[in-house]
């Protein structure tokens, strides 16, 4: 069968046998205004290295492009460059908004769409929609520095951009021949009514490593990009093999003008100093769009080079070029030609290889949901990006270059010097987030585990290494702060995969045995860490829930407050009762587990029953709400901060059913268990362990339910979760209830008032940039532990709890059947009802009816809470890619 190929090279992969994985689409869309590339004294990245400055600028630490793809290690890039006659800059990047430029934080006001890839990339396809009239880079800047808070942002479809469909569909699809072999076509649709010019520049280039002066990328020698014929060139790497870059004629039958510079800074244009060289980065846009021939090496040599092509498209017809990067080792005759016999041949089977895989893979999925399904792992495996920072050189600076300023040497990420990162990662979104967020990788391993196993265990891995995890036990969080904390869900992640990867028997404990040793160092660290008191109830911080609360929560409190957090608690639950169940499968061949089991055991009861002392002064369960909250204490007063959210609903994610037939084969973990049990009362009665399941859905051997709440505070949390006038939405659970809408939460506190209501779009505060918002909207993460969590709880009670669902509306269903409902609801936010309408594209007619944007979906990074239209960033695809697990629930 063709989906058995793939599987054959991902096997292949894994043992080594072939570098499938070696080159894919691990270009970066955005490498200006991040943090690695920002030597500012201020540490104002998107300042230091703006969007102007990138076509003439060379980068540091790595490279971007549109719809491009590079080696693991992005020493050779290829990406697509573009004119339509009218731009005053040639397309070569993604343009969008800084983050002070959006009324919402930074934006990215492009149309791209990533619409197929296997997991060893050996078929890939996406999609960039390009005006034909000048692109309005200054009245997206314009029209949403003017706005406010609480309008809309300003996209490239307000601006009239797609009018009259005066735009050019380009489609980038790459196929591998072997694993050094890849074939690109490129084809543009002119969707517009009259006859059109494209200027299309396929182009390639090498990362510049060779004038910083570091030693850390293996390679002293200036690489060299030489042509060798009207149709190829040969590019030479220290570190790399000797690649040849062929190119197809055009389809006016003529080759294109091969174009040749430096990927080098135009220090005169930016700096007024001269280099060593006239050929530098932004040669193309010069040469094309200025009318300078002197601008490019008439020697056809460089680093860098372009094929020229001039596309003149009738409307509604379309134009192909093609170009082939291959090893020149390989068999002269197993390459493939340009053409039917050839080149199309390959391109063809491989789009139909992929096609099959995704077909047994999701083949229980009506065909919308297979459309959603296939976009979602297509943006999955697009977000892949080499991603480079080796933060000791980026503090000292490179012996080759100006020395930072001495204010760096004690700035951001000062205390990371061990950081070592030059690795392929999961990004949460190339452009808005080209850099890794821990706890968003987490959930994207989740995701990715069916598909690509292997590499969802070694990402896991790989945050555990020395060379990522702190000496002191933290896994770091994002560039920007790579000591603030996000929630431990790796634990929950590292157990997920786990269990995914194969039937019970033949799961891989080797992994499981290397995670479980790191994550002990982890939650050492939170524990010394985040509860400084000993009092079992954690102040986590930020936790990655942004703007949820009354404060920045990343900050010292006002009037040297105490906020005990009931997430922070709970996520503390959450870890030990993944680490116990670990610990437990672990034991089962090596009982020297069993004493962590027992450390995890009591520890996750310490927490529930810390949480739950009601009436102390200490707990976070209020019995006059029913509901869980955060507890400040100023000057020794104790303040409940009465806020329905998201906060409330993480003590469900600390839930564990203990089978007993498991139990039964360690006798050392249960013997002390019992002892703890008996001896320790004053604590049990405070968490849901004692209670026994009455309906064992059809197995005997379940009998234990380890949750924070007993069974009536579940119930009481439920009945405000599945409330249609608080958290459940018509797509999936907002982040806070609707109640605070006409009821927002006040907190006063001497002469100044802090406020929380519902937001159910984007932020109406500039907290944490202002791009995210947890004060309403719809997340998938969390949903998504919700409904795992609704899972296991319905596993433990059966039959014997069942709930209204919604609250009021006399429909009672038992917890496993809410679980489902809440799937579906998500499920909606992208599949097309009977209109044509997704949720997720708003009001956009033109993603309702256009035959040419109807199929494609946006995977956003959250979702507005009554609506379901998609807000921040819309490219998010990495956690927001859960929705496919979710369709799978449908169809069981």
């Amino acid at each position: 069968m063709a989906a058995g190929k793939e599987i054959d090279r991902l096997a292949e992969d894994k043992l080594r046998l072939k570098n499938w994985k070696r080159w894919g689409p691990y270009l970066s869309e955005r490498q200006w205004g991040t943090v690695r590339e920002d030597y500012s004294e201020d540490g104002s990245c998107w300042d230091y290295f703006s969007h102007d400055q990138s076509r003439s600028r060379a980068y540091r630490w790595g490279e971007d492009g549109i719809l491009g793809i590079t080696d693991r290690q992005a020493r050779l890039c290829f990406a697509l460059g573009l004119w339509n006659g009218k731009d005053p800059i040639l397309k070569e990047r993604l343009y969008g908004l800084t983050g002070p430029e959006g009324n919402h934080g930074e934006d990215c006001k492009e149309c791209y769409y990533y619409l197929d890839s296997t997991p060893t990339h050996s078929y890939m396809r996406a999609l960039y929609k390009y005006p034909q009239n000048e692109f309005p880079y200054a009245k997206l800047t314009g029209e949403n520095r003017g706005r406010g808070f609480h309008d809309l942002e300003y996209e490239l479809e307000d601006t009239g951009a797609f009018d009259e469909n005066r735009y050019w569909d380009v489609y980038a699809e790459y196929a591998k021949h072997s694993p050094d072999d890849v074939l690109c076509k490129i084809t543009v649709h002119n969707r517009g009514p009259e006859e059109a010019t494209l200027h299309l520049l396929p182009t390639l280039w090498y990362r510049n490593t060779w004038i910083w002066g570091c030693t850390h990328e293996g390679c002293t020698m200036k690489p060299k990009i030489k042509k060798t014929g009207e149709d190829s060139v040969k590019c030479t790497h220290e570190t790399l093999e000797t690649f040849t870059w062929a190119v197809d004629k055009g389809p006016d039958g003529r080759l294109p003008e091969l174009l040749f510079t430096e990927n080098e800074t135009n220090s005169v244009k930016l700096f007024g100093v001269e280099t060593y060289t006239p050929y530098v980065k932004d040669a193309f846009h010069r040469y094309i769009i200025e009318g300078e021939e002197d601008a490019v090496n008439p020697k056809g040599i460089g680093t860098k080079v372009a094929a020229h092509y001039v596309l003149k498209v009738k409307p509604g017809k379309q134009a192909t070029v093609c170009c082939r990067l291959f090893r020149d080792d390989q068999a002269e005759d197993d390459v493939p030609t340009f053409g039917v016999a050839g080149f199309e041949t390959i391109l063809q089977q491989r789009k139909e290889e992929a096609e099959s895989f995704y077909k047994t893979m999701c083949s229980k999925l009506n065909s919308q949901q297979y459309l959603v399904a296939k976009q979602a792992y297509g943006g999955l495996l697009w977000s892949k990006q080499f991603y480079h920072y080796i933060v000791k050189d980026w503090l000292q600076g490179d012996p080759e270059q100006p020395a930072p300023p001495p204010s760096r040497k004690a700035g951001r990420n000062s205390d990371w010097r061990h950081l070592f990162n030059r690795d392929v990662i999961s990004m949460p979104d190339k452009w808005e987030y080209p850099w890794y967020a821990s706890w968003d990788l987490a959930f994207h391993m989740v995701a990715f585990v069916k598909i690509d196993p292997e590499f969802a265990k070694n990402q896991l891995l790989l945050f555990l290494r020395e060379w990522y995890m702190h000496p002191n036990g933290q896994i770091p969080a994002y560039e920007f702060a790579f000591g603030d904390v996000n929630p431990p869900v790796h634990a929950w992640a590292v157990r997920r995969v786990f269990k995914m990867t194969g039937k019970r028997g033949y799961r891989d404990r080797l992994f499981l045995a290397r995670c479980f040793q790191k994550l002990v160092l982890n939650f050492t660290w939170w524990v010394n860490r985040k509860d400084p008191d000993g009092k079992n109830l954690f102040a986590g911080g930020f936790l990655g829930l942004d703007n949820i609360g009354v404060f920045d929560r990343s900050k010292p409190l006002p009037h040297g407050g105490q906020l005990y957090q009931a997430d922070g608690t709970a996520w503390m639950a959450f870890f030990c009762a993944e680490m116990l169940d670990m610990a437990l499968e672990l034991a089962l061949t090596d009982p020297t587990y069993e004493d962590m089991a027992s450390k995890f055991f009591e520890h996750f009861v310490a927490i529930a029953d810390a949480m739950n002392q009601a009436g102390s002064g200490l707990g976070l369960w209020d019995k006059e709400d029913g509901f869980y909250y955060d507890q400040l204490t100023v000057d020794g007063v104790t303040t409940p901060m009465r806020i329905r959210s998201m906060v409330g609903l993480v003590p469900l994610f600390a839930c564990l059913v203990l089978n007993s037939s498991r139990l039964e084969k360690l006798e050392g973990f249960t013997k002390r268990l019992n002892w703890f049990i008996k001896n320790r009362a004053d604590v049990a009665q405070n968490i849901s362990y004692m209670e026994m399941s009455e309906d064992c859905v059809g197995d005997p051997a379940v009998e234990k339910l380890l949750a924070i709440p007993k069974r009536e505070q579940l119930e009481k949390v439920l009945k405000y979760m599945l409330d249609e006038e608080e958290f459940l939405s018509p797509y999936g659970i907002r982040s806070m209830s609707k109640v605070h809408h006409d009821k927002p939460f006040v907190l006063k506190m001497d002469s100044e008032e802090y406020r929380v209501e519902y937001t159910p779009g984007e932020s109406n505060t500039f907290l944490f940039g202002g791009n995210s918002n947890w004060r309403g909207p719809i997340w998938l993460p969390v949903n998504y532990l919700i409904i795992e969590s609704l899972e296991r709880y319905d596993y433990f009670y059966g039959e014997s709890l069942k709930v209204e669902c919604p609250t009021g509306s006399g429909n009672v269903m038992r917890l496993k059947s809410v679980a489902q409902e809440l799937a579906r609801r998500l499920s909606r936010l992208f599949v097309a009802d009977k209109t044509g309408k997704r949720p997720c594209h708003g009001e956009s007619e033109r993603y309702r009816t256009d035959p040419h944007w109807k199929d494609l979906v946006l995977f956003y990074e959250y979702f507005h809470g009554d609506t379901g239209r998609g807000c921040g960033a819309s490219h998010q695809t990495g956690w927001t890619a859960l929705v496919a697990n979710c369709l799978d629930r449908l169809t069981h």
